[in-house]
């Protein structure tokens, strides 16, 4: 008997050594998140914590994009985005399959009357009924419905931290698209006026060839420019209709014209120095959506290892019934307790199997959000970089329009002095036109990369 008591301790012992590794909480493993954010302006070193820019990252998106028009075209698409909708409800799913993870630690209960009529030959009917209750619990000893209820509460914050992230896109998406469609009015209206002087030139011309100074070559040119000149507006005007097509679409509703201001009035904040990857780890809902489901991997390897210890389950079952072998209708309770207590022993490799792939899940949702940390990273990088550059090339830019201008000014008075071909008047034009296009693109690259920083430092949403 003794000899019978302490194998029980033994076996107990090492069943409770083991469960340590079931009942433990997720925490963070090491991962590269230093260094992850390049100098803009050098390229070689990194930025540290000095030059944190995580509190532009806070700011609510009011605060960033105040065009009036832009924001309620923000609002609208934060009402009715489909995709949006969608992870509301991908929410709510979260949130009831964690309900149901919680529920579990409860018993089931289970009600189910019953009742008989019978005879034999012309005696007397014998009616019988029996009223059962019965239950079933089952008792967590070495913790899968617990790493089961904290798995779903992984994926519940998973699933909020997905629709922050599909807000902060959404908000980032239609100011980009915005200020795209003020860009491309800019352009318009640039093209628009070269349309005009190319016009002027086209007839100025036509004029010299009429008094014997130019020759019909020096007019078609002029011409082909003029019309070079129109196929760049109906271009940008075809550019237009698709970005608002694009932006009604992240909207919800039909395609149909914008409302908007203009590229010269639009004024966002530039009070920023740099990122930090720490500050990436708080900000980003896309990065913490990954670790989140990480930790939800960590309590999927917990539960699968779980299946390889007893489980325990209690039934009690009680029931009013007039049954008693058919002779007498005592109208009595019955009730009864079974425990039973599962170990596996062979199963045909499935348990080994389930954990392996619970610990392969673990290391590939690892590796998923080490990338999405060097990628927000890089992205802070690129947008620092994309700001800096636009900057300069805008200022260098804007020297070459004046200078521009005046040769246009000049070639073209020399040329109705005779001191000047006609391809040097038709190739300042075009080359002031191009000035011109690019500085607008350059302005607007400006914007987005604002706008593209916001993003990537996580956005604040309020």
């Amino acid at each position: 008997m003794k000899t019978k008591n302490i194998i029980i301790l033994g076996v107990a012992a090492v069943l409770m050594s083991g469960c340590k590794s079931l009942y433990g909480t997720y925490e963070r493993p090491e991962v590269k998140k230093d260094n992850v954010v390049r100098d803009p302006v050098s390229g070689v070193g990194y930025l540290n914590a000095a030059n944190d820019t995580t509190g532009f990252g806070n700011l609510p998106w009011r605060s960033v994009f105040t065009d009036a028009q832009l924001q309620v075209l923000i609002e609208r698409t934060l009402a009715n985005n489909p995709d949006l909708l969608n992870a509301a409800l991908n929410i709510d799913m979260a949130e009831q399959q964690l309900k149901a993870a919680k529920l579990a630690f409860l018993p089931s209960v289970v009600f189910s009357p019953q009742g008989t009529i019978s005879g034999f030959g012309q005696s007397a009917v014998n009616k019988t009924y029996s009223l059962p209750l019965s239950a079933s619990w089952n008792v967590d000893l070495f913790g899968n419905l617990l790493s089961q209820k904290r798995s779903s509460q992984m994926a519940l914050l998973a699933a909020r931290d997905y629709q922050l992230a599909v807000t902060t896109n959404l908000i980032c998406n239609v100011a980009n698209l915005y200020y795209t469609l003020l860009m491309l009015d800019r352009q318009l209206q640039i093209v628009t006026d070269m349309e005009k002087l190319t016009k002027e030139t086209w007839d100025m011309m036509k004029l010299q060839m009429q008094l014997g100074r130019a020759r019909s070559t020096s007019v078609q040119s002029a011409e082909a420019s003029y019309y070079h000149v129109q196929t760049q507006g109906a271009d940008i005007r075809r550019q237009i209709r698709e970005v608002e097509n694009s932006l009604s679409l992240l909207m919800g509703e039909p395609a149909h014209g914008i409302s908007r201001g203009t590229l010269e009035n639009q004024s966002l904040p530039a009070n920023f120095s740099g990122g930090l990857g720490i500050g990436l780890l708080a900000n980003r809902p896309d990065v913490h959506a990954n670790e989140m489901a990480l930790a939800q991997c960590f309590y999927d390897v917990e539960t699968a290892r779980s299946r390889f210890y007893p489980s325990l389950t209690i039934s009690p079952t009680g029931a009013f019934t007039n049954s008693s072998g058919g002779i007498v209708n005592p109208g009595k309770i019955l009730w009864s307790i079974v425990g039973q207590l599962t170990q596996p022993i062979f199963m045909k490799g499935q348990l080994k199997a389930g954990l392996r792939v619970a610990e392969d899940q673990y290391k590939k949702a690892y590796n998923t959000w080490q990338n999405s940390i060097l990628k927000a990273g890089s992205e802070v990088s690129n947008a620092l970089v994309q700001y800096n550059s636009s900057v300069e090339t805008s200022q260098l830019e804007q020297k070459q329009i004046d200078v521009l201008k005046k040769n246009v000014e000049h070639t073209t008075l020399l040329y109705k002095q005779s001191g000047s071909s006609y391809l040097e008047v038709i190739t300042a034009q075009q080359q002031l036109l191009n000035a011109e296009i690019s500085k607008v693109q350059d302005d607007f690259s400006k914007l987005q990369a604002i706008v593209n920083l916001y993003y990537a430092l996580g956005g604040g949403t309020k």
